[in-house]
């Protein structure tokens, strides 16, 4: 009924996705960049951190999922920069148990199914992927980009 909230998301949604990975990997690589370094500090011992490496970068990219998409504006901080916004299906925003369980099924759909996850986005009306579909969560454009959108098109 209103295509103004669904127009462009795709593609948008795809950006944020890679402001999204340069938010999450960049810490990490700092963090890697640390663990060498102090490796040398202590002859070599401080590299057994490495091994900390993989387990922090899950937890950090579940708590940035679960805080941000969870969170009040229901949107991670590449979605606030495109101007989208996750919801679930009747409108309600975000919580962070669904945030996280959203990420984690994009990646075990990705890992599966990869090219299904994102040819399901190009062939609905409202560009939901795979994953959105099976949670019942929908993205679409924030309210002042509709509301502009609205107003371009009118």
């Amino acid at each position: 009924m209103q295509p103004e909230y669904f127009r462009g998301v795709l593609g948008r949604r795809f950006v944020a996705f890679l402001i999204d990975a340069v938010m999450i990997c960049a810490p990490v690589g700092a963090a890697a960049v640390f663990i060498f370094l102090f490796g040398f500090v202590t002859l070599g011992f401080g590299w057994f951190l490495f091994a900390l490496l993989s387990p922090g970068f899950v937890i950090w990219a579940l708590a940035y999922s679960g805080l941000t998409l969870g969170g009040p504006h229901s949107a991670t901080l590449g979605m606030r920069a495109m101007e989208i916004e996750m919801r679930q299906w009747d409108g309600t925003p975000m919580n962070s148990l669904l945030a996280v369980l959203s990420v984690v099924l994009f990646w075990v759909f990705m890992s599966v199914l990869t090219p299904l996850v994102l040819i399901v986005g190009l062939l609905n009306s409202r560009s939901r992927l795979l994953h959105d579909l099976v949670l019942g969560t929908v993205v679409t454009n924030t309210e002042t980009r509709a509301a502009a959108l609205r107003r371009r098109w009118a």
